[in-house]
Order: structure tokens, then C-alpha cells, then sequence
């Protein structure tokens, strides 16, 4: 007789389960952060400039009866970096999930692009999720080796881009196909202890530079007749944080979004 499968909704909900999300204060963080507490985790919620906000989201964490706490670190800065686990830890308890979701998006192209942006981009999206990795497989313990239950996950959030290339946002581009590929040899690296996957949202949210017209003719233009919702992605983040049997790999969630080629970012083809 095969035995039965270990689900989420097989675990017991007295069980607690730590999560720490990057940017969790707002967006798609703050979506994410209240999606995992809604699904029994205990959350951490990083935050750089947005205190309020991440105040606010720990609030609303508490009042669906899970714990929270908001953690700050710049993340260009290692050292900083370096302290949010074990903040985590000493706060909650040892995080079994790692979801590195803010990113640093700025425009640069081939004609402009320059030292200063792209290893600013590229210490954020690039380097402060390597740190994160690193961090979580030592705090893993040894027995994950052999004990599913133990074992960590990391989740990278990247862009549907990756796979529907345009040349604008070069340096931000390339800090996520950086990212892209340390997913790969990270969870190379870090098993069995830690599986490493990674997300790729498309369009999702309306950018501060972007009209509403602008956003929903963006969203349009996809074969499903929209692209990610904020929704999606948290589905398939809780669904990437329990799955067992996946590392390596890439989950896009975007519509369809990477299936239909653009010559610049749909962003300035819609009015933006």
C-alpha cells in the first residue's frame, strides 16, 4: 500500500512554520506576507524605507492569529543583510522558508549603463538573496539531510523577462539573470538540506510611472487577456514552499505574458 502524501492541509495547524519575505511591506511582498499567514505561517517581514507599512502588515498578520515581526535591513548593505536570520530566529523561531522578493528597479540601457547602477542593482537583487541562501542551509540542520520535514526552501522571485527578452531595464535585467542562474546552482549546492526554486511574475502591479489606462492595456496583452495578479503569485509561492519534489526550477506565472514578443518592455508601449 503506498503511503499517504504530506500536504499542507495535512499538517497540523498547531504547528507553526516561520517564513521570511524580502520587501514584505509592500506590493506584491505585502500580498505575500499576508497569503502565508493566511495559509498558517508565522511571518518576518523585511522592510528598508517602508516602516509604517510594515508595521501595518504585522498588524494585519496578528488579527488572522498568526505572529509577525517587522525586520529591517538595507540590503546593499552585507553586514545588514547578515542579521536578518538571525533576527528572525531569536524573534520567531528558526525560518524554514526564505522568499526573496524585493528587487531594485531603475532604468539604464546599453547607452547608459554604467558601474555605479549596475553593481548597486546587483548587490540588492543578486547578492543579498546569495547571503540569504548561505545563511538559511547553516541554520538548517544536519538532520535535513536525511529528514524531509526539516528541510528549508528558498524561494527567488525573478521576471517573466527572462524568458521574452527586451533590452530596456539592462542593469535590472541583468541582475536577475544572475539570479536566474544562481537558482539553478544553488539548488545544486544547498541540497538536500535547502531546495532553491524560483517565480517569475509578470505584469502585476501598477509601476508609479504608469497610467491606469496604461497598466490595463499591459496587462491586455497577453494570451490569457491578463497577466499575473497579485493572487497568482502568492498561489504559487505557497504551492513552490511545500513542494517537496521541486528545486531547481522556475515557475512563470505571468498569463502567458513571456509567450509574446516585444521589442522594449511593455511598459513604454503602453504609455507609460
Amino acid at each position: 500500500m503506498t503511503a499517504p502524501l504530506d500536504t499542507a492541509a495535512d499538517r497540523a495547524p498547531e504547528t507553526p512554520r516561520v517564513v521570511l519575505i524580502t520587501g514584505a511591506a509592500r506590493r506584491i511582498g505585502r500580498a505575500l506576507a499576508l497569503g502565508f499567514a493566511a495559509r498558517g505561517w508565522d511571518v518576518a517581514v523585511h522592510y528598508g524605507a517602508s516602516r509604517e507599512e510594515a508595521d501595518e502588515v504585522v498588524a494585519q498578520i496578528a488579527a488572522l492569529g498568526r505572529r509577525a515581526v517587522a525586520l529591517h535591513a538595507e540590503l546593499g548593505d552585507e553586514a545588514q543583510v547578515e542579521r536578518l536570520l538571525p533576527a528572525c530566529t531569536a524573534a520567531m523561531g528558526r525560518p524554514v522558508c526564505i522568499v526573496n522578493n524585493a528587487s531594485r528597479f531603475e532604468e539604464d540601457t546599453a547607452r547608459n549603463v554604467g558601474y555605479d547602477l549596475l553593481l548597486k542593482l546587483t548587490a540588492m537583487n543578486l547578492g543579498a538573496p546569495l547571503v540569504l541562501a548561505r545563511m538559511l542551509f547553516e541554520a538548517t540542520p544536519e538532520a535535513a539531510r536525511i529528514d524531509e520535514s526539516q528541510r528549508a526552501v528558498v524561494i527567488n522571485v525573478l521576471d517573466q523577462k527572462l524568458y521574452n527578452m527586451n533590452p530596456d531595464y539592462l542593469s535590472y535585467t541583468l541582475s536577475k539573470a544572475a539570479l536566474q542562474t544562481a537558482t539553478v546552482a544553488l539548488a545544486q549546492a544547498l541540497a538536500p538540506k535547502v531546495r532553491v526554486v524560483g517565480l517569475a511574475p509578470g505584469l502585476t502591479m501598477q509601476s508609479a510611472d504608469q497610467t491606469q489606462d496604461g497598466f490595463e492595456a499591459a496587462h491586455r496583452i497577453t494570451p490569457l487577456g491578463r497577466a499575473s495578479r497579485p493572487e497568482d503569485v502568492v498561489a504559487a509561492a505557497l504551492y513552490l514552499a511545500d513542494a517537496a519534489g521541486v528545486t531547481g526550477t522556475t515557475l512563470v506565472v505571468d498569463g502567458g505574458q513571456h509567450l509574446v514578443p516585444l521589442p522594449r518592455d511593455v511598459m513604454f508601449l503602453t504609455g507609460a
